[in-house]
């Protein structure tokens, strides 16, 4: 399949999270900005986003896409899907570059800008051809975080906006259309209410950065990254839900506690004390070592949101499942990944349990593919795994690449017996793992045999792979059963 390919217009944090975003989802990406920094600073979100974002993933990424720089804006426009505007936020600067890509970009591309502040309407004043235009405005880093809000305005052509929506979906993304357009859209309000406040608690000396920052990240910041504000809310009523909270908390709304229809003067005492507090609370940590910080700690909550399938991890759970299962050799590959800088020991190799894990990933794999899925499970029956042998060959770290062919040694009766290899990108062997599931009746917990379509597709793999030989160290430690 021929790559698809966008351009990024501004290659500052926002552009470079962009380019990122869709070059490792195998789209080709061209960047315009005549800036004489931002190839090295594109570089260096790449690497970041390199080094974390195959890790929110089970599966395989599609190939990275290329990456080039142009030389001028129509070369950087010429035959792509999408163009991505991200230059700084003043309107005048919009509207010339946002003219110049209307006048190169293909007739049927989304035009898209990155704005937190203006309007669509805005944006399209001036420009020919302006129902190209719609806001997707992202969130830092962009290449993990998946919202952009999506604002047409009543000149935003339908079929652009539904085409926007289809290719952020399709590279993993979260778009939330805004159905009216507003200055700031809707998250970017919802922060100016809390910047406004911490600002004036630093003002009036109640707090220092460190503080705030503290009252978010160890309190309300961990439910909002899971629920929101009204669904955490609505669990502060209790039994009785929203209304319940309405009642009780809502009286509180009239009490004199925010400042929200004031802001501080942004005097040079007050950027003073702000920048002084914020470099003493960074302490020795440069913006590039905070980044990786960051995206660590995004990677291990996202990954837990995926493990329970909630908000965020649901999506990507959706997501992983667009990247098809392959056959090598007459193998089934049944996982491919990136090692998650969580699942390495204090040697920074990956720890012991993480070999049972991956295995065991591969094991609920290949029951899907024989067809003992969430449905199968959720009739009544299922396998359950008695016996397990893992072998150690090699080490991984963290962010190598990592995949498992899996056999099936016999599938008669109600056997499941498999054999895994854990291979790094090269093909070298790290692992094996073999393991004996005996099928089922989960009314019962007694063993029986599988449905003749589970059967008949297990005795169908187990034939195929009889064919290739018994694998170096199967058997050494399952014998037969049975």
């Amino acid at each position: 399949m021929t790559a698809r390919k966008a351009a990024i217009v501004g290659g500052g944090v926002i552009g470079g999270g962009w380019a990122a975003r869709f070059l490792l989802q195998g789209w080709d990406v061209a960047v315009f900005d005549p800036a004489p920094e931002a190839g090295r600073k594109i570089d260096e979100v790449l690497a970041n986003a390199r080094r974390s974002l195959p890790s929110l993933y089970d599966t395989g990424l599609p190939g990275e896409g290329a990456l080039t720089f142009s030389g001028s804006l129509a070369d950087a426009v010429a035959g792509v899907a999408w163009v991505q505007e991200s230059v700084p936020e003043r309107l005048e600067v919009k509207h010339k570059v946002l003219a110049d890509i209307a006048a190169h970009a293909p007739a049927d591309c989304v035009i898209a800008s990155s704005t937190s502040g203006f309007k669509p309407s805005d944006l399209q004043s001036g420009v020919d051809d302006a129902g190209r235009i719609v806001v997707c405005h992202p969130f830092n880093p962009v290449y993990l975080l998946p919202l952009v809000e999506v604002v047409p305005s009543d000149q935003t052509d339908t079929v652009i906006g539904e085409r926007a929506v289809a290719i952020l979906e399709e590279i993993g993304m979260r778009p939330l259309v805004v159905g009216k357009e507003i200055d700031a859209h809707i998250a970017d309000r919802l922060l100016e209410a809390v910047w406004r406040e911490a600002l004036w608690l630093v003002n009036d000396g109640v707090a220092e950065t460190h503080e705030i920052d503290a009252a978010i990240r160890y309190g309300f910041g961990l439910r909002w990254a899971q629920m929101g504000l009204f669904e955490t809310y609505r669990i502060a009523g209790g039994e009785q839900g929203m209304r319940h909270f309405l009642a009780q908390f809502g009286p509180a709304l009239e009490w004199p506690w925010t400042k929200l229809m004031d802001v501080p003067d942004l005097t040079d005492d007050l950027v003073d004390a702000i920048s002084e507090q914020s470099d003493r609370q960074a302490g020795d940590l440069s913006v590039r070592e905070l980044e990786r910080i960051r995206d660590d700690n995004l990677v291990g909550m996202l990954r837990a949101l995926k493990k329970t399938g909630w908000a965020a991890g649901a999506l990507l759970n959706t997501h992983e499942q667009l990247n098809p299962v392959t056959d090598e050799c007459g193998l089934v590959e049944t996982v491919n990944r990136q090692i998650p800088q969580s699942w390495t020991d204090y040697n920074g190799h990956m720890s012991e349990a993480h070999y049972l894990e991956v295995f065991s990933q591969a094991t609920d794999h290949m029951m899907q593919i024989i067809g003992a899925d969430p449905d199968y499970i959720a009739s009544g029956f299922s396998y359950f795994t008695v016996e397990t042998h893992i072998r150690h060959l090699d080490e991984l770290v963290a962010g190598e690449g990592a995949r498992v062919l899996t056999r099936v040694l016999d599938g008669s009766g109600k056997k499941l017996h498999l054999f895994h290899e854990l291979l790094k990108a090269d093909g070298t062997r790290v692992a094996t793992g073999e393991h004996m599931l005996i099928h089922v009746d989960l009314e019962t917990r007694a063993a029986c045999p599988p449905k003749p379509a589970v059967a008949d597709r297990l005795t169908a793999y187990a034939a195929q792979h009889a064919t290739l030989g018994l694998p170096d160290g199967a058997g050494s430690a399952i014998g037969k059963r049975g």
